[in-house]
């Protein structure tokens, strides 16, 4: 491949940000997920192989990558914060170990944080021992218990139609989902994440796997909990029992047909995502 000037300063940019992270101290942090216990000392290195190019060298998300994100996608998430999407806890709280460690396998779809497939378990325990040390939180804090999700009731046309009365009115989802939840709610231009970035809420109607996971039980611990960090805040003072499902069975209504709609319903299914 020829070398051109835009090619020398991306290598150039790499090159100084790897320098800087072999110098900068390993924060003496550990994880703990079931039998693993992950070390920051070699996650260091897979930080720097791996996740250093989008989240930078300080963790703050202004990596070399960052500015080349595409623009309907959140931008890289800053550590330093100690806010997670994708999490088990109530809003407001740090993540558990087992949550980040999650988010590093599956990836967040509909953004720019792609399932890092190739890492064993013991290195996904050692990144998160890793990037948990760019945030004093996780030094300060103990991570509040994981929110309690009723067992699901079963789908019905009745429970379904619950579900789109809540989704439009009662909570009044509708705008910033829109009223057939395809993202376009009256608010969607103007969402912000908590760094001042443009944040576009999910379409339903896509087909796609869902941020946070792809389950039933997924769908509804994100009412529980909330996207922190972002404009989807937590409904746990506002959903109770059967209204949770009853949600959720609304809105997977509106996924499973958007699967129909393009045939992907076999694939994801094949894909395990």
């Amino acid at each position: 491949m020829p070398i051109r000037a835009g090619n020398i300063t991306s290598l150039t940019g790499l090159i100084v940000a790897v320098a800087l992270l072999a110098s900068a101290p390993v924060r003496a942090q550990e994880s703990h997920i079931g039998n693993l216990h992950g070390q920051a000392g070699r996650g260091k290195a897979l930080y720097g192989r791996y996740c250093i190019g989008c989240h930078g060298v300080r963790g703050d998300g202004q990596g070399e990558n960052a500015p080349y994100v595409r623009p309907e996608f959140p931008k890289p998430r800053d550590f330093t914060a100690g806010l997670f999407k994708c999490r088990s806890t109530p809003s407001g709280s740090i993540p558990l170990d087992s949550d980040l460690f999650d988010t590093v396998g599956r990836g967040i779809n509909i953004t720019a944080m792609p399932p890092w497939f190739p890492l064993t378990s013991k290195q996904r325990a050692d990144l998160v021992a890793y990037v948990k040390g760019f945030s004093p939180r996780f030094k300060e804090e103990q991570p509040d218990p994981p929110v309690v999700i009723p067992a699901e009731t079963p789908s019905s046309p009745e429970s379904i139609a619950r579900g789109k009365v809540l989704f439009q009115t009662t909570l009044q989802c509708m705008q910033c989902h829109g009223a057939s939840g395809r993202g376009d709610g009256s608010s969607a231009p103007t969402l912000r994440d908590n760094k001042g970035d443009p944040d576009p809420p999910y379409d339903f109607t896509s087909g796609a796997r869902f941020k946070c996971g792809q389950t039933d039980h997924d769908l509804a611990r994100i009412f529980l909990t909330g996207l922190d960090g972002t404009p989807m805040p937590t409904f746990a003072d506002y959903l109770h029992g059967d209204q949770i499902w009853d949600l959720v069975h609304y809105l997977r209504s509106l996924n499973e047909s958007g699967k129909a709609k393009k045939g992907w319903g076999r694939l994801f299914s094949e894909l395990g995502s």
